[in-house]
């Protein structure tokens, strides 16, 4: 509610609110132009505004950096560049000076601007105190808390669930008393669920978040969800009672209809008599009377009808013959209408008129009948017609128009027309357009003129036949009126014919009702029959699913509401989760009184059996997990998130959405924004595959489906561009994160599913594996009738649905619906049809079921398998392993097992050859120490599987008991040799009921169970009691940890041995042909690299031999180095050529595009000859499906000498016969060469036993080996006596010698070279161990070395190593820890401290600690008392020391302080702090402590302990003067203390110092015994001797008492003595280490951090003995 509230309240003040769009090339260019435009609005344009900024938004930390600026000081450095300054600044002035405020310096305009935003400006940042990335921010960015008020949102309380609640159930109708017991199993639901995510955060490591967007989301879905089905349910229960209804109303029509059948038959047949007689009347009134006097009327009509059609002919005619010349008689009259008064005038007003004027109006005088005037010819002197002066009175008369008008044109006088012919219109110049030149009102009497010429020629022609047309229309009228006195006579015979007529139509209706009524109760009978036949065998099913629909309707109410909880809060769950909350959700509606099922599951509720079926058959696991995750996909508002590590909601959405053209699309595609962008618009479903654990910001609109109308259509903006929404638009989200910690931020935003296959679905699938394989024929059939049935039931469901449909949809009585009940009669003989079909098809299905059902176990078997596997990535990241790998490798091995005709026989075979094909496979992938847990983690995994392990006893052997109550609280029968923690774990274990009475058993055979104690091999023992007795192998291991936790290693690796077979314990060696005939071109090879492995010499080998060795390209990756190898592979795909990539965990930010590289290699797209090779440490960026998909290997020196010596001689150049039999000397090389090879296992073993073994674990490795294997043959053929000296030199110093650097460790090597590298190696199996069970065999061939090494001991004792047996014992009790520790992580976590959180048992720490901390030393005190003088040097080292601790307690004293105030909340938890704040949580010392604290390896507790002793004996130095015995531990530089002692004795006996050293006198064990310290030099105490013994009689050093690891060393007197008089004896020079981490660094003094100096200890045996121990002392013990 952050974000809407900000923008509430920004709305409340009036402010506008801008908030940055985030796209996909959103970079810091886009948010600087951002920033300048919020400042400048605020600033410049003087608007109060809000900038909302949330923590999804910050690409990229300057962001926050500039924000921080914004906060601190209003603005931010370099933001405007000086021309937009300047810009700004002007607008600044012309703002202010408005305001009255007159500025011109920069400098005021500036800061002015500044004081503005500061004043105008509201950040609000919405920020997740959830993850590291916020506290980090507050660390960098102090303003974020300084310059901010800060709203942190707590938990909405009680009052705002109900509140919210009640808003959401308002609406929903419900009775009042359900509504607020709903209301409080709401908020139960949501409180319960955040409990249950701490708890799954505990047990399974996993997060997941509880937001009021779940809450709401449970809501919303409740309502939506219940209404939606109320609708569906009563809908569908109503649609059944209306089938019932008609049913029942069927059954009870069938006796109406029949008496109504019996009571309609007389009717008709009186009825159908009646109508009979009535047809004959009618008939014959018709032949005799009517139809006679027609024919004689028609006759005489048809007569009429030609006269009339004659006289209509000539009338037609005569009017042709007008409509010619109507037109121009009409324009001509048209045209006078035009003449103006004025036009007339104009013509009348001519002296000397223009020819045409003078002859147009002559024709018109001519027409009117005007005389013309006799006037005298100007020329010839005769008299003339001459019409002008008549022309000029014609014009000049006012009724001149109107005599034109009615002219009687009809009757012109013969001769004037004849003149008018002659002498005008024949004139090819008498033409109106002449005229119009002349005048206008010339041109329309000259048009009026050529019209009555016109008309009267027409008039001429159709006068004749106007006459001849009255006298037919005459005769017409005279015939017309004798024949209606004959049609009125007919009329009245047709209207008596007419009566007679309806009478019989009446009766024939009557008839044909009657007819009718009986054929409708026949027909209704017949349907009726129909009906009750065909559906009433439904009638008690769907009275059952009626009356089911009405339980389920009133049940609607708890399971919507417990199905809204599921799909709104479980989807992150695994299964034993959901059920466990389900349960007690379902408990909980009973409690509160509503309505729900008794079982609940969300597949009754909510899921639709047909589309269920559609998903399992596109590839769904049909498990009701897996069922429940498709239904919530379906159901849940938000678009899923899919957690998916083994592909299986991928696969399933790629072919359940196929059909619909999916688009597939990664975040790190280029162009996967416009690849959705197009799929939204035309409704597209899109798959977003292998996203991380953050989504990109540009996705945000989409998953909060932030759709809003534009122009009536849905829109969305994405990016940069607004897209139209289609409805049809899904989005699906996976990834292939085993264990993603989505934060709140993202989780909110979509359904979080968790996909992870579970073992029933998984079952399932494999036992379909075995079954093609092995019965394709069974399967091919059984995947047929799936989909029949699945179609079968489908349509069984349509035409159930169109039944109901036409049932409750038929209007009014059923039975009269002819086509419904056609409808139903087709729609139940096609039902019955399938109903039959399916029900043979299911028989089928059984009879296959049944056939399949054999080869259950061994599906079973392999799933349990595939988790063993699965669970190995929880070890460690590089172990992953993809389920189609893990599919075809199990293919391949049903094809190469050994067939039997037995089925059993068969599966067993298959079984086992799985098994052991899977153990080498993915053997090849692990490092060393985690075969063995591998092979454990199998073996107990498939007796659990049996039921043959009791998970009780599992469970004790991980834990040792933790919260199992002991059987009773006996005493310890035996103090003085068991431990009381083991005492203590016997208890507990004889609470559990195979070991019942156990710990009795154990008190009474307390001396034979000591025998078993102290055997050097307890698991070999036979123990003794009733448990000796016992045939449950597991049950040795168990004992075994509690009596000696040192041995479980061994013992599990003889109950595996014993359960599983030898096989199982012995690794198979690197294989590099194996594992590259496993590869292929787009299957690429990774070595997974531990300290000291190097295969590439082993690669560039293969590759030699493969000829490869020049087509094979090499790049150590890095920073830059990512497009390099980019353009490697590029071309290396389509030549074919080979590419390695070497350390691969230096490139972790290229990771993503290599990824996307090896997706990009496909079979069909690179060279079949190309390899990709890569070597990787350990790193959890490696990209999954890289690791899934490709072939791993370790290639580690395996454990154990023999293994070790093995794999050397499988090595090269050793395992070429050539070099190994060309030696001119073949007895020294082959000697020494299996001496060397002994060294060589020697030297990497040793590294198991830590600092015992060596001071630093160096990465001694194959090419040690090799380069000193060939120097060997070198040294030995090119001398002729065998050169010892140099060969150690060589080896000792140079080759091996080169890695070691300190001198302890190049002691013990060249030791162990000097008692091989000598004569008596020549001899006759010269011995290399104590015992003599490793010596150098006889001189032979390769295979020879091979069969003797074959024949050593699997486990190496630590006398191969020269190492006392209680070596062993810290080295296996690691092991043992380490063994159960990551068994512990491939299963459920523990439970944490009594219920407290972490910050409860840091402060309670804390507080302990700082109550029992002294006060500083006071120095000046301390100097005081103890002067610097020239004789007494120790006076100086006791102010040194005081000096020293209190630095240390200071440090410590205020970062406790600061601790506490942290946890309170009073001051910022810092870095340091919080690391701090760790190392405290688990007990551990934290760093700042120890970099100026003195050495220490021990837990918290025992180091505060330690700190608190040193004080107190340091205060006791102060208080009573000089210890007579030092303790030499409690020193905190003791070089500065050893030298003060010799500068005593040198300053006392005036010798230079540099001539005395300590000689070293042994003395007794009890330093009480020394009260006085000696005349010179000083006592020491407080060291252990580790290695070896001490025999206080003879007071020399001893061999270990069994299973003491340290003992105590004797007080010794450092006595100073001038070198010269040093006297010799029998000693070893013992190193002397301040921890028993032994190895150091030279510190500033020049003095090294750990080592203090070598002491001569008296030993009767040689110093090479002691050497070859390790042995040591240490001034402190781990704890």
């Amino acid at each position: 509610g952050r974000q809407s509230l900000s923008r509430l309240a920004a709305f409340i003040s009036g402010m506008d609110t801008f908030q940055i769009e985030i796209s996909k090339s959103y970079t810091v260019v886009e948010w600087r132009e951002d920033l300048k435009k919020t400042l400048r609005i605020a600033g410049a344009d003087d608007k109060p505004s809000v900038f909302l900024f949330s923590d999804t938004q910050i690409k990229e930390e300057i962001f926050v950096e500039d924000i921080n600026n914004i906060l601190n000081s209003g603005e931010v450095p370099n933001l405007y560049p000086f021309d937009e300054k300047s810009q700004v600044m002007e607008t600044v002035r012309v703002a202010a000076k408005k305001l009255g405020i007159e500025m011109e310096n920069p400098a005021d305009l500036w800061a002015y601007f500044i004081e503005k935003c500061k004043q105008n400006l509201h950040l609000l940042l919405c920020f997740s105190p959830i993850g590291d990335a916020f506290r980090e921010r507050l660390r960098q960015f102090p303003s974020l808390i300084n310059c901010c008020t800060i709203d942190w949102f707590q938990l909405w309380p009680a009052d705002a669930l109900e509140a919210v609640a009640q808003k959401f159930l308002k609406e929903v109708e419900l009775p009042d008393q359900q509504r607020d017991s709903i209301m409080e199993v709401c908020k139960t639901f949501h409180t319960g669920v955040r409990a249950l995510s701490r708890q799954y955060l505990t047990e399974a490591g996993r997060y997941n978040y509880v937001t009021p967007t779940s809450y709401l989301e449970l809501l919303t879905l409740f309502s939506t969800l219940l209404g939606k089905k109320r609708g569906e349910v009563s809908s569908a229960k109503r649609r059944y009672e209306v089938g019932l209804e008609k049913l029942g109303f069927t059954a009870s029509q069938v006796e109406v209809m029949q008496s109504e059948l019996t009571a309609l038959r007389p009717n008709l047949i009186k009825t159908v008599g009646e109508t009979e007689n009535l047809m004959s009347v009618v008939k014959k009134e018709k032949a005799e009377v009517v139809e006679p006097k027609k024919a004689i009327v028609d006759e005489e009509v048809a007569a009429a009808q030609k006269q009339g059609d004659a006289a209509n002919a000539i009338k037609q005619e005569c009017e042709e013959a007008l409509g010619e010349a109507m037109p121009a008689l009409e324009a001509a009259l048209a045209a006078l209408d035009t003449l103006k008064p004025a036009d007339i005038k104009q013509v009348q007003s001519f002296k000397n008129p223009p020819p045409m004027v003078k002859l147009v109006m002559e024709a018109v005088c001519v027409l009117l009948d005007v005389k013309p005037a006799r006037l005298p010819d100007p020329g010839t002197g005769k008299m003339i017609n001459d019409f002008w002066e008549p022309s000029k009175k014609l014009l000049g008369d006012m009724g001149f128009m109107d005599k034109l008008r009615n002219y009687d044109k009809d009757n012109i006088s013969p001769k004037i027309i004849g003149v008018i012919r002659e002498k005008y219109t024949s004139l090819d110049e008498f033409t109106p357009a002449n005229a119009a030149k002349a005048s206008s009102a010339a041109e329309g009497l000259c048009k009026w003129c050529l019209a009555m010429e016109s008309y009267d020629r027409v008039a001429k022609i159709v006068a004749p036949k106007k006459a001849a047309l009255g006298e037919a229309e005459a005769e017409y009228n005279a015939v017309m009126a004798g024949l209606e006195v004959k049609q009125n006579e007919l009329q009245g015979l047709m209207d008596k014919l007419a009566d007679l007529e309806k009478q019989l139509e009446q009766s024939m209706q009557k008839k044909e009702n009657l007819e009718n009524e009986v054929d409708l109760c026949t027909k209704k009978l017949e349907r009726a029959e129909k009906l009750i036949g065909g559906l009433g065998g439904e009638k008690d099913r769907w009275t059952e699913e009626a009356a089911r629909l009405g339980l389920q309707y009133i049940n609607l109410t708890g399971d919507m509401l417990i199905s809204a909880g599921v799909v709104g809060y479980l989807g992150a769950f695994t299964t034993a989760f959901r059920t466990r909350v389900i349960g007690n959700w379902v408990e909980l509606c009973k409690e509160n009184m509503i309505p729900s099922s008794a079982n609940f599951s969300l597949t009754s509720t909510l899921g639709d059996l047909v589309k269920i079926r559609d998903w399992s058959i596109a590839g769904l696991p049909n498990d009701s997990f897996s069922i429940d995750n498709g239904i919530m996909v379906a159901n849940a508002r938000r678009w899923p998130l899919m957690i998916d590590p083994q592909g299986q909601a991928n696969k399933w959405v790629k072919n359940m959405e196929k059909a619909n053209n999916l688009q597939v699309v990664k975040l790190t595609d280029g162009d996967y924004l416009r690849t959705l962008e197009n799929a939204i618009q035309f409704g597209l479903p899109v798959l977003l595959e292998n996203v991380g654990e953050e989504l990109d910001p540009s996705l945000e609109p989409l998953l909060l489906k932030q759709i809003f109308k534009q122009g009536g259509v849905n829109c969305i903006r994405l990016g940069d561009s607004t897209i139209e929404y289609s409805d049809a638009f899904r989005f699906y989200i996976t990834t292939t994160l085993r264990n993603p910690h989505y934060l709140p931020e993202t989780a909110v935003k979509v359904t979080l599913l968790n996909f992870m296959i579970t073992i029933q679905g998984l079952s399932d699938q494999l036992l379909g594996v075995v079954v093609a394989v092995e019965r394709p024929d069974l399967e091919e059939q059984r995947s047929e009738l799936v989909i029949q049935s699945a179609e079968n039931k489908k349509k069984l469901k349509e035409i159930e649905d169109q039944i109901l449909h036409v049932l409750s949809s038929s209007e009014g009585n059923i039975l009269e619906d002819a086509t419904a009940v056609q409808i139903l009669s087709e729609a139940k003989v096609v039902s019955t049809d399938i109903g039959e079909k399916q029900k043979v098809a299911e028989v089928t299905e059984q009879e296959i079921e049944d056939a399949r059902r054999v080869y259950k176990p061994c599906g079973a078997y392999v799933a349990v398998l595939f988790f063993c596997v699965a669970d190995m990535a929880n070890i460690d990241p590089m172990y992953q392993y993809s389920l189609p790998w893990f599919v075809r490798l199990f293919v391949r091995s049903i094809n190469d097992s050994e067939k039997a005709d037995a089925l059993d026989t068969r599966l067993e075979n298959i079984s086992d050859h799985f098994t052991y094909q899977l153990y080498t496979n993915v053997c090849m992938s692990l490092f060393e120490k985690d075969k063995l847990l591998y092979s454990f983690l199998l073996c107990s995994r498939i007796m659990n599987s049996k039921q043959q392990l009791d998970m009780q006893e599992w469970a004790f052997l991980l834990t040792g008991g933790v919260g199992v109550k002991a059987e009773s609280v006996d005493p310890n029968p035996a103090p003085e040799w068991l431990s009381e923690k083991s005492w203590g774990e016997i208890l507990r274990v004889s609470s559990l009921p195979n070991f019942n009475g156990f710990s009795k058993d154990f008190t009474e055979n307390v001396k034979r169970w000591k025998g078993v104690y102290d055997s050097s091999e307890p698991h070999k023992c036979k123990f003794p009691g009733k448990v000796g007795r016992a045939t449950v192998p597991f049950m040795k291991v168990v004992i075994l940890r509690c009596l000696r936790p040192d041995k479980v290693v061994a013992a599990v690796t003889e109950f595996v041995a014993t359960v599983l077979g030898q096989g199982f314990v012995e690794p198979p060696p690197f294989n590099l042909e194996k594992s590259f005939k496993e590869s292929s071109g787009s299957t690429p090879l990774l070595f997974v690299l531990s300290p000291g492995s190097d295969p590439t010499a082993a690669l560039l080998k293969f590759a030699d031999d493969m000829s490869f060795s020049h087509k094979l390209s090499t790049i150590s990756m890095g920073q830059g180095q990512g497009p390099k190898a980019q353009v490697m592979i590029t071309d290396a795909t389509k030549s074919g050529h080979w590419v390695l990539l070497q350390n691969c965990h230096l490139a972790a930010s290229w990771m993503p595009a290599l990824e996307r590289i090896t997706e990009g290699m496909k079979p069909d797209t690179v060279d079949p000859e190309f390899r990709l090779w890569m070597t990787s440490y350990p790193t959890p960026v490696f990209p999954v499906s890289i690791l899934q998909n490709s072939v791993k290997m370790t290639n580690e020196p395996p454990t154990g000498v023999r293994a070790n010596l093995k794999r050397t001689f499988q090595l090269d150049p050793i395992s070429n016969p050539e070099f190994f039999e060309k030696s001119n000397k073949p007895q020294v090389f082959k000697n020494l060469c299996f001496g060397l090879a002994f060294v060589h296992a020697f030297v990497q073993e040793r590294r198991k036993f830590g600092p015992l073994g060596w001071n630093i674990p160096y990465g001694f490795d194959d090419g040690d080996l090799r380069i000193s294997v060939r120097q060997l043959q070198m040294f030995i053929d090119e001398n002729e006596d065998i050169p010892y000296e140099a060969l150690k030199y060589a080896i000792g110093e140079c080759n091996y010698g080169g890695r070691v650097t300190d001198d302890k460790d190049r002691r013990l090597l060249n030791t162990v070279l000097e008692r091989i590298f000598q004569q008596n190696a020549m001899g006759k199996n010269f011995a290399l161990s104590a015992s003599g069970t490793y010596f150098i065999p006889d001189e032979g061939p390769l295979e020879s070395y091979i069969e003797y090494i074959n024949s050593l001991p699997g486990l190496s004792s630590p006398e191969v190593f020269h190492l006392h047996e209680n070596a062993d014992i810290s080295k296996d009790q690691g092991e043992t820890a380490q063994l159960l520790a990551s068994l512990l992580l491939t299963g459920s976590r523990t439970e944490g401290a009594a219920g407290q959180s972490e910050e409860e048992v840091v402060m309670n720490i804390t507080l302990e600690i700082i109550k029992g901390m002294p006060p500083n030393f006071d120095i000046e005190r301390a100097q005081l008392k103890y002067p610097v003088e020239y004789n007494e040097s120790m006076n100086q080292v006791l102010c040194q020391e005081m000096l020293r601790y209190n630095k240390l307690l200071s440090v410590v004293r205020s970062s406790l302080q600061n601790m506490e105030k942290a946890i309170q909340g009073f001051v910022v938890m810092s870095s340091s702090l919080e690391e701090q704040f760790r190392s405290m949580a688990i007990g551990k010392v934290p760093a700042s402590w120890m970099k100026l604290s003195f050495p220490c390896l021990k837990p918290l507790s025992g180091y505060t302990k330690e700190l608190f002793d040193r004080l107190g004996m340091l205060q006791s130095w102060f208080d009573v003067g000089k210890p007579a015995v030092f303790w030499i531990s409690g020193l905190f530089f003791t070089p500065a203390f050893l030298t003060a002692a010799l500068q005593n004795y040198a300053r006392l006996y005036k010798i230079p110092i540099d001539e005395v050293d300590y000689d070293f006198q042994v003395m007794e064990m009890d330093k009480n015994k020394y009260s006085a310290p000696p005349k010179d030099g000083v006592y020491i105490y407080g060291m252990f001797v580790e290695g070896c013994g001490y025999d206080a009689n003879k007071q020399v050093l001893c061999e270990s008492i069994p299973k003491v690891l340290h003992v105590p060393a004797p007080v010794f007197w450092l006595q100073p003595k001038k070198t010269n008089d040093m006297k010799e004896f029998q000693h070893y020079n013992c190193p002397v280490y301040r921890t028993a981490d032994r190895r150091g660094v030279l510190a500033t003094t020049g003095h090294s951090t750990n080592f203090l100096r070598y002491m001569r200890v008296p030993s009767d045996m040689d110093e090479y003995h002691w050497t070859m121990r390790g042995v040591c002392m240490l001034c402190s013990l781990p704890e």
